[in-house]
């Protein structure tokens, strides 16, 4: 079985049994195409976190994260100085690791190398929107995570791995990875038929 009914008998990915949150944010966000730049890096900055945790600590989280990085504006983290990364570490609403606080603020500042020269992180991003189709949730990285995640790590951004980078673009719809049966696998794809790609 790769669905399960949800709370309103009709059938959505198997993992949003594993927590009553994961519902909403799997039939409001995860899988819909997204083409800001402050939701993109916040998803890349919270799948940072994520690495070696539970999504659903992470998303617990979120919005203590999103209070102790500036909503993720990408400007204002980027100017974070080591007053805010002890400020951070001393949060005990988000997830205390230094070498990842450090490298959301590094990832900033790449960030804003990279929309300098293309024009926003969404153009760049869905440049590896994948194309090929799959048997959703089998696997955990792509040939596109894979590139994506080089392409950024050669840019010097950290701790975007492929299988890091997979998860983000599962969630912020550069993938349509909803099972086969879920209710909301045709919304995502009818978000993805109306969205305009970034160039």
């Amino acid at each position: 079985m790769t669905t399960i009914d949800g709370p309103d008998g009709r059938p959505r990915c198997r993992w949003c049994a594993g927590a009553p949150e994961f519902v909403p944010y799997h039939d409001s966000e995860w899988g819909f195409p997204v083409d800001d730049d402050r939701r993109l890096f916040e998803k890349l900055s919270l799948e940072a976190f994520q690495s070696g945790l539970s999504w659903r600590t992470i998303l617990n989280k979120r919005e203590a994260f999103r209070a102790g990085f500036a909503n993720f504006d990408i400007d204002t983290v980027a100017g974070f100085t080591p007053l805010d990364i002890d400020r951070l570490l001393a949060d005990a609403g988000i997830v205390r690791h230094r070498g990842k606080i450090e490298a959301v603020i590094n990832n900033a500042c790449r960030a804003q190398e990279l929309i300098a020269e293309t024009g926003s992180l969404a153009a760049y991003v869905w440049r590896f929107e994948s194309k090929e189709a799959a048997t959703p949730q089998t696997r955990s990285t792509s040939p596109e995570s894979e590139a994506l995640s080089k392409a950024l790590k050669k840019r010097g951004w950290r701790f975007v791995g492929p299988t890091t980078v997979y998860a983000f673009m599962q969630a912020m719809g550069l993938i349509n990875d909803h099972a086969q049966g879920c209710v909301t696998r045709a919304e995502a794809a009818l978000a993805r038929q109306h969205f305009v790609v970034p160039r």
